[in-house]
């Protein structure tokens, strides 16, 4: 406008302009990750010939990988640097169409990876220190590359460069790719430039493999930590290079001049190192690679949390006689062990009980191959697996599937060849299991004897009681009568009155100790209840397993499997009257005349044990009777046993 009208729009300009800097410098202040990957991939950032032109005095292109092919996807040659050889190499891509379709878009085949490997092997023997630069999507993958080898050139590369005696640079220029990236890229410095990024799978195939669109590639993106300043984080890359606002292209002699100052720079710290030391630090930069917590690098040197090898189990076979022999030792050392203390000591115990678990889990697997059951096991704990990762709990279905399973084990069981073994050492088993058992028993026993004691001793010795003790044997002996039955009357209520003094203080003790303290008639009516409660017990599962209150019971549950979880009015009304009709039949075999006399006998029973505090044996009454209350009002009587829960 200003040259056509002839008016001075500068001042305008220069606001407009300033402007559009700050706007500019806003926007590539803070970009999104998916942002980065966009300006990496912008068709006019400048390319490798591009910065290598820009940074030498001197250079000349090499051709080839002398098997006969030559790909221009992959550009290397050597060029000077401030008088410094290097052998340069790197990804080419072009800047249209055209280009592009010649150079393969930067996807370098084999030959390409053939190429750069012949050029490192050339650069090692005559000492140049190498540079490369990597800007690739990936390695090309066609049929035709992979017939001639992509992932075997590419693993070659991987090897080669590890042990390559000259120091190594790598500069991502723009989008570094999966393995067609690394190829090159195993240097010991990785220097990124700002807008670049590094990743092992880019964000859109990403995004397709974990949500199953390409859309959520921001996302993807984000969750990669595949930009510069995130990989800086991680130590994958050891430096970023700047930018100019608007990215590389915007000024690609500046950001050359930029890559140009951190080369030298890392040019002059390597070759400082010995041989050794070089290799040392190109291999100790990618050992450290994943020592880090929630993205904090930590050193190298105090990474610890590296899978340790998982040693296998070997489970030799015992021979019979050997185990038996080893049983019978360890018997005679608990005889031996239990006469000479009796803290009941169990040397080697569960030591052998372990050894034997373990032996007996080796005969089952043999047994399992041998009746041909190996493969359906492996399947049924697949699904078992799957369902609790799902639900956390077995399905009917598969609860179904493992008793099936486990009835056809145990059927076959018998014609495996190492059965005779198995049985014998479940034998074992069992009889040493008892044995601990027994031994825990008579330990917690002989604890528990030991503490009554000591508390019952407490209460002797306390001073009060001891006197009152001591004052009733000293009447009892002046009054010269040896039996308590005979002493005047006076004196029976002091003995009395003393004697139900320290039963008081003994039930308390053993109440605290989570004892019961019953008298003799209440335990022996305790014995004639459960007697009557067996005998209940028979009655009922006679009656439910009666051809006809057994199919009143098979009718009920496939009511109630039918009518699901919201029955119906119909099915309602069957399912109460199938109940009422099952109750009833159970009701009228409980309620016979000869077991309501054998409740109301029993019931008077207890009633007189539990009038007296004082049992004939001397031992204080449990007052309360709490889980054996018999009612019997003509109602049915309502026993605690499987048989009458098993048809409710």
């Amino acid at each position: 406008m200003a040259n056509e009208t002839g008016l001075d729009f500068s001042d305008q300009i220069i606001s407009l302009e300033n402007k559009y800097q700050q706007a500019l410098k806003d926007l590539y202040t803070h970009l999104t990750p998916i942002q980065r990957v966009n300006i990496a991939r912008h068709p006019n950032r400048p390319t490798f010939l591009d910065h290598v032109f820009n940074i030498t005095e001197k250079f000349v292109e090499l051709h080839g990988d002398r098997a006969g092919y030559d790909d221009p996807a992959v550009v290397t040659g050597l060029g000077t640097i401030n008088g410094r050889s290097y052998m340069f190499m790197g990804h080419q891509k072009g800047r249209n169409t055209k280009e592009n379709i010649q150079r393969n878009f930067g996807m370098p085949t084999p030959h390409g990876y053939r190429k750069a490997l012949r050029m490192m092997y050339y650069a090692d023997h005559h000492g140049f220190p190498i540079i490369t630069f990597i800007d690739t999507p990936g390695a090309y993958a066609d049929l035709k590359s992979e017939e001639l080898g992509q992932g075997e050139a590419i693993a070659q590369n991987l090897r080669t460069m590890f042990g390559l005696k000259v120091p190594i640079v790598s500069i991502v220029m723009g989008e570094g790719g999966s393995g067609g990236a690394l190829a090159i890229g195993c240097a010991n410095k990785l220097l990124m430039l700002e807008n670049a990024v590094f990743y092992v799978a880019s964000p859109e195939a990403c995004a397709a493999i974990l949500w199953k669109t390409a859309k959520a590639s921001p996302k993807a993106a984000e969750k990669l930590k595949i930009t510069a300043k995130e990989l800086c984080k991680l130590e994958v890359a050891d430096g970023i290079i700047p930018e100019p606002l608007g990215g590389a292209h915007a000024d690609p002699y500046w950001t050359s001049q930029q890559i140009k100052t951190a080369i030298v720079e890392s040019m002059d710290e390597l070759v400082k190192m010995d041989t050794e030391k070089l290799l040392k630090h190109r291999a100790q930069k990618f050992r450290k690679l994943g020592g880090f917590q929630e993205g904090i690098p930590i050193d190298p040197k105090k990474k610890v949390n590296m899978k340790k090898k998982e040693e296998a189990i070997v489970v030799s076979k015992t021979s019979e006689v050997e185990l038996r022999d080893e049983v019978q030792k360890l018997k005679q050392q608990i005889e031996k062990a239990g006469k000479v203390s009796a803290d009941h000591p169990e040397p080697g115990l569960n030591e052998m009980i372990e050894k034997l678990k373990r032996e007996i889990d080796y005969e089952y697997e043999e047994a399992v191959k041998a009746v041909g059951l190996e493969d359906k096991i492996i399947m049924l704990r697949e699904e078992v697996a799957k369902a609790r990762n799902l639900k956390d709990q077995l399905t009917p279905a598969l609860k179904e599937k493992i008793e099936q399973l486990n009835d056809e084990f145990n059927k076959n069981l018998s014609t495996a060849p190492n059965y005779s073994s198995l049985k014998y050492k479940l034998d074992m088993l069992e009889e040493l299991s008892n044995a601990q058992n027994m031994s825990e028993k008579g330990t917690n026993a002989d604890k528990l004897k030991a503490e009554i004691d000591k508390r019952f001793k407490e209460v002797m010795d306390r001073p009060d009681l001891k006197q009152k003790i001591e004052t009733v044997k000293g009447e009892i002996a002046k009054s010269g009568v040896s039996e308590v039955v005979n002493l005047n009357q006076d004196l029976k209520e002091k003995f009395v009155q003393l004697s139900q003094e320290l039963e008081s203080e003994f039930k308390t003790i053993l109440e605290s100790m989570g004892l019961q303290v019953y008298t003799r008639s209440a335990l022996e009516a305790k014995a004639k209840l459960d007697n009557l409660n067996e005998e209940t017990n028979m009655i009922i599962e006679d009656v439910i397993n009666s051809s006809n209150l057994k199919d009143k019971i098979d009718l009920l549950k496939m009511e109630v499997a039918n009518a699901g979880n919201a029955p119906d009015a119909e099915s309602k009304n069957k399912i109460q009257a199938l109940e009422a009709e099952i109750k009833q039949a159970v009701a009228d075999a409980v309620s016979s005349p000869e077991l309501k006399d054998k409740y109301e006998k029993l019931q008077a029973e207890i009633v007189e044990a539990t009038k007296s505090s004082v049992g004939s044996d001397g031992s204080s009454v449990k007052q309360n009777v709490e889980d054996d209350k018999l009612k019997h009002d003509g109602s049915p009587v309502e026993v605690n046993s499987e048989a009458n829960r098993s048809f409710v």
